[in-house]
């Protein structure tokens, strides 16, 4: 099955559910900032990942003063996830940061309302 839902078959029942997985499609990419679809491209290249670190990847485009305000939001709406990592001796906790199933799908979603991503690249599996 594709990361945005079935294509067809047993998942896709009338011009109805079509219509609905569409707008749920339409809704998801929206809810995207361009911080937030940067955070999570960079997050699904590299894995889990410090905010500081974050800010280093990305060539200038996340500043230290933003990136874990908009790491808060996404959290909160559900697009990644964070666990604090103790460091006896070693320095203070960090919290490392991951992409949830939902914060995958939107990144996708967006790509496809966005035209950056076609919609053959994405294959059932």
């Amino acid at each position: 099955m594709s990361p945005l839902g079935p294509a067809s078959g047993p998942g896709r029942k009338s011009l109805s559910a079509d219509c609905d997985y569409n707008l749920t499609l339409c809704k998801t990419a929206s809810m995207l900032s361009p911080l937030e679809a940067l955070v999570l491209d960079l997050l699904a290249a590299h894995g889990p990942t410090y905010g500081l670190d974050l800010v280093a990847r990305a060539d200038g485009r996340l500043k230290r003063g933003s990136i874990y305000v908009t790491l808060g939001r996404m959290e909160q709406k559900g697009l990644v996830t964070s666990e604090l990592e103790i460091r006896p001796g070693e320095g203070p906790a960090r919290r490392l940061y991951e992409p949830t199933a939902l914060g995958l799908r939107s990144l996708v979603a967006a790509r496809l309302v966005h035209g950056d991503l076609p919609l053959g690249a994405i294959r059932g599996r």
